[in-house]
């Protein structure tokens, strides 16, 4: 699965760390042989040839050391290139993602995902790989080396070789699911943290810090504990991996001595003492190279489990479906025939049988008790989720056959919760889609038409005034006003505004929708809105009760006819007037 990530750049590097590791491996193995050579010159007390072979193994060890620093150099590029196009295929994903879609995911999984995951798999490149590649070749040209030397010698660097595996496979079966739980232990301090912080206004007004501490103690507490759990499994590993090698050392020696005693000749002795010299060294090879693979395989359960995590959210076909038209047939209207909507792992229908038509120009109000469907409804007409049954038409065309960006670029969105981005308040209103079309002029137009101009304009640096993440230097009503001026500020020929007013004053109110009237006569305008007073003059209002059309006409029309109208109405009239 890692391998998709890869692009031809990366398969050069890797192609060429390869070349690297094999001239790097060739000096190692040349190293033993100066030895054995050294050593006989040194026996034969001749000091001019164990010069030049000393000479000649230390150009083949800093070789090594320059090849090895070329590895790591070329990998940990081509890690730093996979974790970027991880990231970047993450992302894109997500950002085709429907509402049903992100439900699957919470915001700190896939927050852990383009990092924490990432951070693993990068790490497995950058230093696993290169033991993966190197290890196998090494093993194999060290064994090829000694193969035909003294039996008892390969008897007792085999039985060391067993035993490596043994300790490897027995500790990585144990601590292999712990190694599982960190990602899905490392999502849930992410939420903790990020609930604390979300809501730190709350929590400090109810006093529950200590809850707080206490739910992201548990959290933390739960990573800390399978973690320790993991090393303690893990520790005594690498100490006996480590004394094996020098055990089967001493053993190679041990019977080395006594082949060396048993020898008849002095030649036969010193070619016995040169052959065990080299003998250890590859033997000692290829002993470090199982202990490179453990290091490997103590990180690869990690790995894999951030591999599977990553290609979960890039494998996750957006449930909404891209269409292929991009131009109606009419022009600024809306129309719901029949539409029924249920929200995924929901059996009650949010919305039922639901069937207007809002022409050009006109401006369709919906109101009804909280939990009605009012927002439900207004969000399938962007797409945000497809309705479960009927359709939704769009200047003439069912949405599911209009591409999502040419939908999307008629319409002028406003959530229920004003959503700011920190930048400047500039950036927040000329955002999007063609906005480097459009200028300062249309944001100061934006801001006048949503009632914003003034206190924007009281602002330090005006429209280029600094915005902070989520509007935190902000109130409700600037927040909301900006949200509205985004909207406007794209000319949209469809503006949906879901209780876009509610953080708003009377005369506030009262204003902004004079001014969206009188200069925006031409859009067609869905409003979503609690207040009678902010709808009342709207052409066309629905009242929703229990997800169905419980009332359909004007402010008159509906006092006299529909009971849930007139009572929400009595309930917020103030001396005879809303």
């Amino acid at each position: 699965m890692i391998f998709r990530f890869f692009r031809g750049r990366d398969w050069a590097m890797v192609s060429l760390a390869v070349i690297l590791l094999v001239c790097q491996i060739w000096m190692d193995i040349l190293i033993p042989q100066y030895m054995s050579r050294i050593t006989d010159a040194f026996l034969l007390s001749e000091t001019d040839v164990v010069m030049k072979y000393g000479s000649e193994m230390i150009v083949c060890a800093f070789l090594s050391l320059a090849f090895s620093l070329a590895v790591g150099f070329v990998l940990a590029n081509v890690s730093a290139s996979v974790g970027r196009n991880m990231r970047i295929q993450q992302f894109d994903r997500v950002q085709a993602f429907s509402e049903e879609d992100i439900g699957r995911f919470s915001a700190s999984s896939l927050i852990t995902r383009s990092t924490n995951d990432v951070t693993q798999i990068q790490n497995f490149i950058a230093r696993g790989l290169q033991t993966v590649i190197k290890c196998p070749i090494l093993t194999v040209w060290a064994l090829s080396m000694i193969y035909g030397s003294s039996f008892e010698w390969t008897l007792i660097t085999a039985s060391g070789a067993v035993v490596l595996i043994f300790v490897m496979l027995f500790t990585l079966h144990f601590a292999r699911r712990r190694f599982q739980r960190i990602q899905w232990l490392t999502d849930g301090v992410n939420r903790a943290t990020k609930e604390n912080i979300d809501g730190i206004r709350v929590i400090r007004a109810y006093n529950a810090e200590r809850y707080q501490e206490s739910r992201f103690e548990k959290a933390s507490g739960d990573l800390m504990e399978n973690n320790i759990s993991a090393a303690a499994i893990m520790a005594p590993a690498f100490p006996l991996a480590q004394s094996m090698v020098n055990f089967v050392t001493l053993g190679i020696y041990w019977m080395g001595a006594l082949m060396i005693a048993a020898a008849d000749t002095q030649e036969g002795q010193l070619n016995l003492f040169s052959d065990m010299i080299v003998f250890t060294s590859y033997a000692t090879m290829v002993l470090a190279a199982f202990m490179q693979m453990f290091g490997v395989m103590r990180m690869l359960p990690r790995t894999l489990v951030g591999l599977k995590r990553i290609g979960e959210v890039v494998d996750t076909e957006p449930s909404v479906t891209d269409g292929t038209v991009t131009a109606g047939t009419e022009c600024g209207t809306v129309e719901f025939r029949d539409v029924s909507f249920s929200y995924p792992g929901s059996d009650r229908e949010a919305i039922s049988n639901i069937s207007f038509r809002v022409e050009k120009g006109q401006t369709l109000a919906i109101i009804g008790t909280t939990g009605s469907g009012k927002s439900s409804m207004v969000n399938l007409i962007p797409r945000f989720y497809d309705p479960t049954s009927g359709r939704i038409i769009v200047d003439g065309i069912d949405v599911r056959e209009f591409s999502r960006e040419s939908l999307r670029s008629r319409l002028g969105y406003v959530s229920q919760d004003a959503i700011i981005f920190s930048g400047s308040v500039e950036g927040n209103v000329n955002y999007g889609l063609h906005s480097e079309d459009r200028g300062p002029d249309d944001v100061d137009r934006a801001l006048r038409i949503a009632n914003a101009d003034g206190f924007v304009s009281s602002m330090e640096d005006g429209i280029r005034s600094h915005v902070s993440q989520h509007g935190k230097n902000l109130s409700g009503g600037q927040k909301q006003r900006i949200s509205i001026a985004r909207a406007v500020c794209r000319s949209p020929e469809i503006l949906i505004l879901d209780d876009s007013f509610s953080a708003l004053d009377f005369k506030t109110d009262l204003e902004l929708r004079n001014r969206l009237h009188s200069e925006m006569s031409g859009c067609t305008i869905i409003m979503v809105a609690q207040r009678i007073g902010t709808i009342m003059d709207a052409d066309e209002i629905l009242v929703l009760s229990e997800g169905r059309i419980v009332g359909k006409g004007t402010h008159e029309e509906l006092m006299a006819d529909c009971p849930e109208y007139r009572d929400m109405a009595r309930s917020q009239m103030v001396g005879g007037a809303v």
